[in-house]
């Protein structure tokens, strides 16, 4: 009998369809849910289950979220339920706690905001948190971890139960739909036109443009290399609309007009990766492993990261890029230019980066890692 499988995730559900797919070719039975747009999915052909949860503490919002995935659960009864996210990772194993049928693995695809910052919201809420966690794991068949790090950490606190964790690097990435669209001749003359780039060389970053991830350091960067090498412009792509009190400012962004341009969140990515020299990302968070830092490596592009875990599984200092401590504007702005004035070195290290994504991050080996756990958990093991 194929086996049902149930992912859940949150609004940016959408980006894991390929890895939806591949595992529909596989022969399982596939479907999402998931608190963003139904198109992408419907386009797909995969069925989606539209779902809202509330991503600050709200235990009202909380219990309806609950209510509402278990009413799906009983609908759908589906083998396997997947989740990914930090709120979905505790809503899902509670609200399937009395699916007798249903194995729920949790996929712990970063840490954020909740485990990353400082702040004195985050710091109360952490404790709480782990708890929850910690009762969660009661009805979880097991725990993904996309790096060493996270892993360590959950077992420490009891938020894994005994045996119950595996380490799958990353989400996998389409080694061949992934790779960037070549942007040449007319088309990234006419991109580059529209973009306001004329034949400047290229910083980019794709990220939410949040404090957190680091935006504020990379606009520092921005000027101290306006400073030196007054041509290079910079390009944040990425949401900022929605991102709420966590947001960079207009203000901010503007600040830095003309050698910085927001452009929002786009569709074309892999063809702007065609057009930049060096790809910065320059987070503070705990991340899983960035699929935007794998994408950038596979487009074989120069890399400057901060030394935060996840992105220290993709960057190995001076091998395939240059890390810098995170919330750090000169040593941001030092590594873009060493990669901006030294292009053969850089374009090394970009190869070796690719090389690494093909042959550790592949949506095809992935697929094949998740597909024997699911067997695991199924056969009860």
């Amino acid at each position: 009998m194929t086996a049902h499988l149930l992912l859940v995730g949150g609004e940016d559900h959408e980006l894991r369809i390929p890895f939806l797919l591949a595992l529909r070719r596989n022969g399982f039975h596939v479907s999402a849910a998931g608190t963003g747009r139904p198109e992408p999915f419907a386009r797909a052909g995969l069925a989606y289950h539209r779902f809202r949860f509330d991503r600050s503490a709200n235990p009202l919002a909380d219990l309806r979220s609950l209510a509402s995935l278990a009413h799906l659960f009983r609908e759908v009864r589906p083998d396997v339920i997947q989740s990914f996210d930090t709120k979905p990772n505790i809503l899902v194993p509670l609200a399937a706690r009395r699916q007798v049928r249903a194995k729920v693995i949790r996929t712990i695809n970063g840490m954020g905001w909740l485990y990353s910052s400082r702040n004195p919201v985050a710091l109360a809420l952490r404790p709480v948190y782990c708890a929850l966690n910690q009762v969660a794991t009661r009805w979880t068949a097991a725990t993904v971890f996309q790096n060493s790090v996270d892993r360590a950490y959950f077992e420490s606190r009891g938020m894994v139960g005994a045996g119950r964790s595996r380490l799958i690097p990353g989400s996998g990435i389409d080694v061949t739909a992934s790779e960037p669209a070549s942007a040449c001749g007319d088309s990234s003359l006419a991109l580059r036109e529209q973009l306001g780039l004329g034949t400047s060389p290229v910083v980019m970053t794709v990220t939410r443009l949040t404090r957190q991830k680091g935006i504020p350091a990379l606009l520092g960067a921005a000027a101290l290399v306006h400073a030196a090498r007054p041509e290079v412009r910079f390009l944040l792509v990425g949401p900022r609309e929605g991102e709420g009190r966590l947001a960079v400012s207009q203000a901010e962004i503007d600040a830095h007009a003309p050698y910085v341009i927001a452009t929002g969140r786009r569709p074309d990515v892999p063809r702007l990766l065609g057009l930049a020299d060096v790809f910065a990302f320059p987070t503070e968070y705990r991340e899983g492993v960035p699929r935007a830092l794998l994408e950038a490596a596979l487009a074989g592009l120069p890399l400057v990261a901060t030394r935060m875990p996840g992105c220290t599984d993709v960057v190995d200092h001076g091998h395939t890029g240059l890390l810098v401590p995170p919330g750090d504007p000169r040593q941001l702005a030092t590594a873009i230019l060493e990669l901006l004035d030294n292009r053969d070195a850089a374009l090394a290290m970009g190869l070796r980066a690719a090389a690494l994504v093909r042959r550790e991050f592949s949506l095809d080996l992935t697929v094949d890692r998740y597909a024997g756990l699911y067997a695991e958990v199924l056969a009860g093991h």
